[in-house]
């Protein structure tokens, strides 16, 4: 471990260079530095694993212009962030900000107990766009079941090679959330793993220069995720983000994976399996456990809602 400690130092050396460190304190397997930014103070913390491997923690940073500056002096690293402030009178509008050209990211399932978390990733352009307006693309929350799964054809076919569909099945939305939640992270790092995947896959796929998703929570859960790419795309996040063509795509596309999946489970375990969290699902988990073991609540649903606490009382 003379090596991560040598590492270390190199790092400290560095930030100490650039900023004024206020303090710096060992922690569990990482080092955590107080940098004073302005009039406030930021918490950073270097991370290494058994292996000697040294990883960058920029999740505690809320300054996401700092944190972009910061990771470009460590790394070489940069993530441009846009923000823009929005006409409220017009937010509803969805042919006042045509955004073309574009990665539209959105989930589906995060509020469901049973099944899993979806993310999809859509790149849209101008000669798409219009097709996708045209056969009735807008937000998933608004259209019918039937109807998401005959609209999310057709975007694969019209988007073809240009999108992404990230499923994380319960077992392994379980066992990411345990182990975000030892690292002191929480949902929205969950959130923000999924889309960035989604947006790097689709990255991969074509070239763009914006990414667009609905602002779930502080850019910078998203941005922390994509720092590690070396990716260089402006993040746009907004509330009603689904307004945009891209994101109201990949709404679809991430909404019909996840019916198709909750049908797959529900035929699996004989039982419908409802939407939501509601006292009939409740119902359904306590049916399942019965007729199986405690264990197979991991296989089926998200055991970190409240929901498992009414199922097991």
């Amino acid at each position: 471990m003379d090596n991560v400690g040598a590492i270390l130092q190199e790092i400290e050396n560095k930030l100490r260079n650039a900023y004024n460190i206020l303090e710096v304190k060992d922690i569990n397997y990482g080092r955590q530095f107080k940098i004073k930014v302005d009039n406030d103070t930021i918490n950073f913390r270097v991370f290494y694993n058994k292996k000697g491997d040294i990883k960058y923690d920029y999740s505690t940073i809320k300054d996401s212009f700092f944190l972009s500056k910061l990771s470009g002096y460590l790394e070489g690293k940069v993530i441009k962030v846009q923000q823009e402030h929005v006409n409220q009178d017009t937010v509803d509008n969805e042919k006042v900000n045509p955004f073309t050209n574009a990665i539209g990211t959105d989930e589906s399932g995060k509020g469901d107990y049973f099944g899993p978390l979806v993310v999809a990733g859509v790149y849209v352009n101008e000669k798409t766009k219009v097709i996708l307006d045209n056969n009735g693309v807008r937000d998933s929350k608004k259209i019918g079941d039937k109807k998401i799964l005959e609209l999310a054809n057709m975007i694969k076919r019209v988007c073809v090679n240009q999108y992404v569909i990230v499923e994380i099945a319960p077992l392994t939305y379980n066992n990411l959330y345990e182990s975000f939640k030892k690292e002191g992270k929480n949902l929205n790092t969950l959130l923000a793993w999924g889309h960035a995947k989604a947006i790097e896959e689709v990255l991969a796929k074509v070239d763009c220069e914006l990414a667009i998703s609905d602002k779930f929570a502080d850019e910078r859960f998203i941005i922390s995720q994509l720092q590690e790419k070396g990716r260089e795309i402006t993040l746009k996040q907004e509330h009603k983000a689904e307004k945009y063509t891209s994101v109201a795509a990949a709404s679809i596309l991430a909404r019909a994976r996840f019916l198709e999946k909750m049908n797959k489970l529900s035929i699996e375990y004989g039982m419908k399996l409802s939407k939501g969290a509601s006292k009939k699902v409740v119902l359904q988990a306590r049916s399942l456990v019965d007729n199986n073991t405690v264990g197979i609540l991991k296989n089926v649903a998200k055991v970190h809602f409240k929901t498992t606490d009414k199922v097991m009382n």
